[in-house]
């Protein structure tokens, strides 16, 4: 077998990597074992990231000998494969659902925007990073389908890949990608960090940091390690509600006094990165929503600084309700009326179940027949 450096596969084994996971860094290494120039290093990288081979042996530009060096190596390529797809009506909105090597489901969305007449001026991924979730939060589809386990971050590469596979047909690419699909991306750290820095290495797949936003429903360790990587990522932090009680209510693993030590952070994270944080806050019929509320969270984030995504929560089978127009713009009013930056989110893929807290994998029957990719959400693609 074919030596690199550690690649920190979560199960410690090394048992056919997909090349996916190795950082240019590793590429190099693997190649300099082979006995090979540093060049073909070079070529796999050009060929994975440009080309999206699909197996071993579609890397043609390599001698043969090497191809099945990598093979005998224990290396493969492609950790996921699709087995359903649906389509907004409108085509800028696009969710996949992938069955990864052990068999377990994600959902993974691409949204476009702008190019009226013409190619698209952004296409977005959004990226899962586990099967399921376990932060439980109530409104979320995702959080009540429970926790399977952690995907790997060549699997988290791979969603964004067979996204831009496809977009190099029509001759657009993929120009961001947000981890806000399945999961808890700081509950994965380990993972998600290095699906980043392959995501944005200049030898890699090349995105720029600033084009990558992470979300987490709060996990403070794990934002005050990100803040000190040395990226210019972006951050999300769902907050949801501006005291302690009503956070809890909706995301139930939410620690005390969570409320403030999250706003404290997003200026610490500022400071550290000098990247703008951004708040994120379903709004929830009759929940969250009320005047009285707005005015709590806009005295909390007076001068702070962070901006705030105001998100009409999205239809589940929880039960909650979006406000009426009225409500989401007076809630609005009052933070801008405090001096509180914030907009409201214009949401994609509602139709097809692929929008904020919708993502959710459900199979039954023999042959693990796929639900919910029918275009019609129902209560089992939420």
């Amino acid at each position: 077998m074919v030596h690199v450096v550690d690649l920190g596969l979560p199960d410690g084994g090394f048992l056919m990597v997909d090349l996916y996971r190795l950082l240019p860094e590793e590429v190099d290494a693997l190649v300099g074992d082979m006995g090979q120039p540093r060049y073909r290093a070079d070529q796999l990288l050009h060929m994975l990231y440009r080309q999206f081979p699909s197996g071993v042996s579609m890397l043609k530009q390599l001698p043969s000998k090497m191809r099945e060096a990598i093979n005998t190596g224990g290396f493969s390529i492609g950790s996921a494969s699709e087995v359903g797809r649906v389509a907004s009506e409108d085509g800028d909105t696009t969710k996949i659902l992938l069955r990864l090597d052990d068999g377990a489901l994600i959902e993974t969305v691409l949204m476009q925007y702008g190019g009226d007449g013409g190619r698209r001026t952004r296409s977005t991924v959004c990226v899962s990073t586990q099967v399921g979730c376990q932060m439980a939060c109530t409104f979320c589809a995702t959080g009540q389908m429970g926790f399977e386990r952690n995907i790997k971050a060549e699997e988290i590469v791979a969603q964004v890949l067979h996204f831009a596979s496809m977009l190099r047909e029509r001759g657009e690419r993929i120009t961001n990608v947000v981890f806000m699909g399945m999961g808890e991306p700081l509950a994965n750290y380990s993972e998600t960090l290095r699906a980043v820095r392959i995501l944005t290495h200049k030898r890699a797949f090349g995105l720029g940091q600033r084009h990558i936003t992470i979300s987490t429903v709060g996990l403070a360790s794990g934002i005050g390690r990100l803040a000190k990587e040395g990226l210019q990522v972006g951050l999300a932090i769902s907050l949801h509600a501006p005291n302690d009680s009503l956070r809890r209510k909706l995301v139930p693993t939410a620690k005390p006094n969570s409320v403030k030590e999250l706003i404290s952070m997003t200026r610490s994270y500022f400071e550290e990165t000098g990247r703008r944080v951004t708040l994120e806050y379903a709004l929830i019929e009759n929940v969250n929503d009320s005047r009285d509320l707005a005015e709590e969270l806009s005295s909390l984030l007076r001068g702070n600084g962070a901006h705030v995504n105001l998100i009409p929560v999205n239809p589940t089978a929880g039960g909650f309700r979006r406000p009426d127009w009225k409500r989401i713009t007076q809630f609005e009013r009052v933070l801008k009326s405090s001096g509180v930056n914030c907009t409201v989110r214009v949401e994609k893929g509602v139709e097809i179940s692929a929008a904020c807290g919708q993502l959710r994998t459900d199979v039954t029957g023999k042959g693990r027949q796929i639900k919910g990719l029918t275009g019609r959400p129902h209560e089992s693609c939420l």
